[in-house]
């Protein structure tokens, strides 16, 4: 006799349903066990990153928080660097820190929540970057005239810098810097939404799954470029605490845009904006949407962004660096080298200080 289809057919998918709870459950059986083996790995990689890669410069106490200073070499003024939005901070200045060392003190260091500065609950913006600069140069106890290095987003900060604590700041140097009207500018002449926000959800969602691993693991997997080994191993060990900094940098960068503009002068500091000009590659141009037309009126419009800020001074200088990408200091570090030399040595005709322990005539006198 012949089962009936009425009574097997709910048998059958009783059974089905009973089997896809069996695999439903298996698979979170296994999402759980990969999260607790990749929180495990992170826990395992913030403390050998601590372990292997201990900070070079100094911790600063900034009331209540430490943020890390490398400063190498002697002489005035002081070079300070200020990196773009990332995760590198100290770390990009790479290639250029030793050498720029070795004709006055260079100073590079690390915003709140970036590689070993402590982070911070408050919003991260161009004047909250300054007044932390402020607090941490007065914390390390240097003093002389500064020389500030900004690259990208380091331009708005130390634009804004400059406004605000200006009676330190004796040059600039602009490496591809941010223009607090670029985007707006670039939209308009090149079809294309050059906002960063625009890759806020990315950022988020790494920042609020860095405990599980996953940041760590793609960082260890990328390629390091034209970085040393050593500094592509110590941006990566700390890629996954550093991304939280950047994010609150990016919540930001209106503010910091709104920052930068009120600052209109740099009066007759001396200045060299460096603009990379290199055509945009197919990827490039691929990640941004845009055709190699528009990229080409993209390129145009940024030299004349950074005509404008170079106007900003009455001693600017625009250089154009033809064949560097975004990021000067490792393409060309012999042009970033070359033009803090230059300022640094304009700024020492200024006030008198051209020997390599930074005393003038009076100083050498009253020794």
């Amino acid at each position: 006799m012949m089962p009936d289809a009425a009574t097997t057919k709910p048998g059958r998918w009783k059974r089905v349903r009973r089997w896809l709870k069996r695999i439903l459950l298996g698979l979170l059986a296994l999402l759980l066990l990969a999260v607790l083996v990749g929180s495990i790995y992170e826990a395992l990689g913030r403390k050998n990153a601590a372990a292997n890669y201990p900070p070079r410069g100094q911790m600063v106490d900034v009331g209540g928080r430490k943020m890390h200073i490398d400063c190498r070499g002697t002489g005035s003024p002081t070079v300070v660097f200020e990196s773009g939005l990332g995760t590198g901070g100290t770390i990009d200045w790479t290639l250029v820190h030793d050498r720029i060392a070795g004709f006055t003190r260079a100073c590079a260091y690390d915003r709140a929540g970036i590689m070993w500065s402590d982070p911070k609950d408050t919003p991260q913006h161009a004047a909250a970057v300054a007044d932390d600069l402020h607090a941490l140069l007065k914390g390390a106890g240097i003093t002389d005239p500064l020389v500030l290095v900004g690259h990208s987003i380091g331009g708005p900060y130390i634009r804004t810098y400059t406004g605000k604590y200006g009676d330190q700041v004796a040059g600039l140097v602009m490496v591809d810097a941010s223009h607090p009207d670029q985007v707006a500018r670039l939209g308009k002449v090149s079809n294309t939404n050059a906002h960063p926000g625009q890759v806020a959800w990315i950022m988020h969602t790494a920042s609020a799954l860095s405990w599980t691993g996953v940041v760590r693991f793609a960082m260890a997997n990328a390629g390091q470029g034209k970085l040393p080994k050593e500094a592509a191993a110590q941006m990566a060990a700390y890629a996954s605490s550093s991304v939280k900094g950047a994010t609150s940098e990016l919540d930001g960068f209106d503010t910091t845009m709104d920052d930068a503009r009120a600052v209109r002068s740099f009066g007759n500091r001396p200045l060299i904006a460096l603009t990379a000009m290199a055509p945009f590659k197919a990827e490039e141009l691929e990640g941004l949407g845009i055709k190699a037309v528009d990229g080409a009126r993209f390129k145009q419009e940024w030299k004349t962004l950074h005509a404008e800020q170079t106007a900003l001074s009455t001693r600017g200088r625009q250089e154009i660096v033809p064949d560097a990408g975004h990021y000067i200091q490792i393409d060309r570090p012999d042009v970033v080298i070359a033009a803090v030399r230059e300022v640094v040595n304009e700024v020492r005709n200024d006030t008198g200080t051209n020997n390599a322990d930074g005393r003038g005539a009076a100083g050498r006198e009253k020794k």
